[in-house]
C-alpha cells in the first residue's frame, strides 16, 4: 500500500471538513477525489501533502506515518491550480532548483531537466520564461517540476481547471500517459466529473466532508452507491415508483428489485437506457415530447410523462426524424438502480 489515510478528521470554525476519512491507494494508482466545491476533497488532499493539519488521525506513505512532517520532508509533491512558476527564472533554472538545493551535480541536473521537458513535451523550452508560455504549457513545466522530485505520492489540486475545454482534454490524456510511463502514484483532486471518469483507476466520490462511495469510474456510473452519488455522476433520470416482491413498479413498467426494497422508491435511470416509441409497448409509459434536441452523433430528446414528470432519453439522431414537441410517445425503461425513498438527493 503506497498511501493509506486513517481516520482522518479536520473541522473548521465553519463547521465544514471532514470526518472519518479512511482511504487506500496502491502503488501506481491514479485516484481521484471527486465532489462540488467545499465537499473536503481539497482538505484530504493537502493534509496528506502536510500543508494542512488535521485535527485527529494518521497519514502513512509507503507503511510510514509522515503525520508530523512538514510539507518539503514528506516524499510528496504538488501540482497546484496557479502552477506557481517562477516568473524571473527560466524553464530550465525553474525545473532544476529543486534538485540544486538536493545537491544534485550539475550534469545530473541537465539530464533530468532534459528528461523532463521530454516527457511532458516540451524539449527544446529550457531557456524560455514562464511569461512566453501559454497557460498549458505553464502546466506542463510544473508538472515536469513535480516529476523530477521522484515524489512516492503526486498531488494534484485541480490542476487544468484554468485551461480552456480542447486543451484540457488534451492534458488530461497527457497526465494519464505519463503516469502509465513512469508508474507514479497520484491523487488526484477535481470536481470535474468527466475528468474524473476518463482519467481514474478509482474514484473517490466525496459529499459535506464525508466518503459517500470508493469505486472504479465504471462501478461508480453503474452502480451509484447512493442517490446522490446517481444525481452527482453523469445524467440521471429520478422517477418515484413501487417496491413490492421481486419487481420495481413505475406505472406499467416492471424491473427487478435486485436490492429486495420495501414500500416507496426512487428509481434512478440513465437517459441511455430510456427507449422512445410512437406505439404502446408492452410495458411503456405514456408521454408528449417537449423538446428534441441535436447533440452532434445523438439527439436528447425530453418527454412529459404528466403524473411522473419529466425524462430524458438519448437516441441516436438518425432514429428522432418522426419526434417532435407535442407528438404523443411511449417510453420503455431497460435498466434502473433504485434507492428507498427516503434517502435524500
Amino acid at each position: 500500500m503506497q498511501l493509506s489515510v486513517r481516520e482522518l478528521s479536520k473541522r473548521y470554525k465553519t463547521g465544514d471538513g471532514v470526518s472519518g476519512i479512511n482511504i487506500d491507494i496502491q502503488k501506481g494508482e491514479l485516484v481521484t477525489l471527486l465532489g462540488p466545491s467545499g465537499c473536503g476533497k481539497t482538505t484530504v488532499l493537502r493534509s496528506i501533502g502536510g500543508f494542512l493539519e488535521p485535527d485527529s488521525g494518521d497519514i502513512l506513505i509507503e507503511g510510514k506515518s509522515v503525520i508530523q512532517l512538514p510539507p518539503e520532508k514528506r516524499p510528496t509533491s504538488m501540482v497546484f491550480q496557479s502552477y506557481n512558476l517562477w516568473s524571473h527564472m527560466s524553464v530550465y533554472d525553474n525545473l532544476a532548483f529543486g534538485l540544486k538545493i538536493r545537491k544534485m551535480p550539475k550534469a545530473e541536473i541537465q539530464t533530468a531537466v532534459e528528461d523532463a521537458l521530454k516527457l511532458v513535451r516540451l524539449s527544446g523550452y529550457g531557456k524560455k520564461y514562464p511569461a512566453e508560455l501559454s497557460g498549458g504549457q505553464q502546466q506542463r513545466v510544473a508538472l515536469a517540476r513535480s516529476l523530477l522530485l521522484h515524489p512516492a505520492v503526486l498531488l494534484l489540486d485541480e490542476p487544468f481547471s484554468a485551461l480552456d475545454a480542447k486543451l484540457r482534454h488534451e492534458m488530461r490524456e497527457e497526465l494519464r500517459e505519463i503516469q502509465m510511463k513512469t508508474g507514479l502514484t497520484m491523487v488526484f483532486v477535481t470536481h470535474d466529473q468527466e475528468e474524473a471518469l476518463s482519467l481514474s483507476d478509482r474514484i473517490i466520490v466525496m459529499n459535506h466532508g464525508r466518503i459517500e462511495q470508493i469505486a472504479e469510474p465504471q462501478r461508480i456510473y453503474d452502480e451509484p452507491a447512493s442517490l446522490y452519488v446517481a444525481g452527482f455522476i453523469g445524467k440521471m433520470n429520478f422517477l418515484r415508483g413501487v417496491a413490492a416482491g421481486e419487481s420495481i413498479h413505475i406505472g406499467d413498467i416492471h424491473l427487478p428489485n435486485e436490492k429486495k426494497l420495501d414500500g416507496e422508491v426512487v428509481a434512478a435511470i440513465r437517459p441511455e437506457d430510456v427507449q422512445v416509441g410512437i406505439t404502446k409497448g408492452q410495458q411503456s409509459l405514456a408521454g408528449k415530447i417537449k423538446q428534441v434536441m441535436i447533440l452532434g452523433h445523438y439527439a436528447e430528446v425530453t418527454v412529459d410523462l404528466e403524473q411522473w414528470g419529466v425524462i430524458r432519453a438519448f437516441l441516436n439522431k438518425d432514429s428522432v426524424e418522426q419526434l417532435h414537441t407535442g407528438k404523443q410517445v411511449h417510453i420503455s425503461i431497460s435498466k434502473m438502480t433504485a434507492f428507498p425513498h427516503e434517502e435524500s438527493y
